[in-house]
Parts: structure tokens; C-alpha cells; sequence
């Protein structure tokens, strides 16, 4: 399986690369966990020119506004082991826009929606 990054999500993505003026064919979208948070595991969504040794890679092709978008989501494989299978989501609603994850891992989830345990 993979991590999963939906279309609504690419194209914040692709807006987001373009409005910092990231070079999109060498800027990979890191996915991960970290300790903390309301339900003890905090999501990570970075934007960066590095790939670690290790870490897995999936390579999404997008159309955006009519044109091509490729995206290179990379994780590491700790992180892996609590994301497989997830998919990254974008929501822009009345009560709030950001990016959402839908964990087949999580056991709990918050009110927030940026934390999870298993």
C-alpha cells in the first residue's frame, strides 16, 4: 500500500509550491508522525528538497487547471508503519480549511483531526 494524496489535496499543494515559489519537480511533500499531541501521535506535512536514505516514495500524476502536476510524496519508514493506507485529504468548509487524513491505522482520533492513536 501507500500514502494516498487526493486531487483536491494536489492542487493546494500546487498552489502552495507556486505562491513560495518552490520548484515542483524537486520539492517532494514529506508525510509523517511525531510524538504528541491530544491522542499521542502528531501528523507531519512538510514541503522539502530532501529525501532521506530510506524513506519510501510515491510518485502521483495530477492534471491541474490544465496541466500536468507531478507530486513525490516521501515518508519515513517509521512514520510508514502508522500511515499505510492513509489518505491526505483538503478541506476549505465554513468551519475551517486545511489538510485532513483518513487513517485506517487510527484507533482514535481527535476533535481537531491532527492527532491520532493506535
Amino acid at each position: 500500500m501507500s500514502v494516498i494524496v487526493t486531487e483536491t489535496a494536489a492542487r493546494e499543494i500546487s498552489s502552495i509550491l507556486s505562491q513560495q515559489g518552490l520548484d515542483a519537480e524537486n520539492t517532494h511533500l514529506r508525510v509523517g508522525v511525531k510524538g504528541g499531541g491530544c491522542s499521542g501521535f502528531n501528523y507531519i506535512l512538510d514541503l522539502t528538497e530532501t529525501k532521506k536514505e530510506g524513506d519510501q516514495q510515491w510518485d502521483f500524476d495530477f492534471d491541474i487547471e490544465g496541466g500536468a502536476f507531478k507530486l513525490q510524496v516521501i515518508c519515513d519508514p517509521k512514520s510508514y508503519l502508522y500511515l499505510n493506507g492513509t489518505t491526505v485529504d483538503f478541506k476549505d468548509e465554513v468551519m475551517g480549511r486545511g489538510f485532513v487524513f483518513e487513517n485506517p491505522n487510527a484507533t482514535t482520533t481527535c476533535g481537531c483531526g491532527s492527532s491520532f492513536s493506535t
